[in-house]
C-alpha cells in the first residue's frame, strides 16, 4: 500500500496500537535506539489505538507507559555517587 500510494493512500497501512498491545518488540526498539546514541523521549499517543480510546484512553496510556518502563529495564535507579 505504501509503495504504491504513499502514506496518504486510500486505505490504512498500519494498525495503530498502544505499546504492549501490538506486535512491536519494544525491548529491541529501545535497545537499538540506545545503541545508536538516542537520548530523547518516546511519546505515547493513545487516541490512535482503536481499542484504548475515548473512556479507555488514560488506562491504555498508563499501561503503555508501564510496559515501556519494563522494556527499558524497569524503574530508573541512579548510580550511587
Amino acid at each position: 500500500m505504501v509503495r504504491e500510494y504513499g502514506i496518504d493512500g486510500p486505505a490504512p497501512f498500519a494498525w495503530h496500537r498502544t505499546p504492549g498491545f501490538g506486535d512491536t518488540n519494544w525491548t529491541d526498539v529501545i535497545t537499538i535506539l540506545r545503541q545508536s546514541g538516542y537520548v530523547g523521549s518516546i511519546d505515547i499517543e493513545g487516541w490512535h489505538d482503536p481499542v484504548y480510546r475515548d473512556d479507555l484512553e488514560m488506562s491504555g496510556q498508563v499501561r503503555g507507559l508501564n510496559y515501556l518502563k519494563d522494556c527499558r529495564g524497569g524503574e530508573y535507579i541512579a548510580n550511587p555517587k
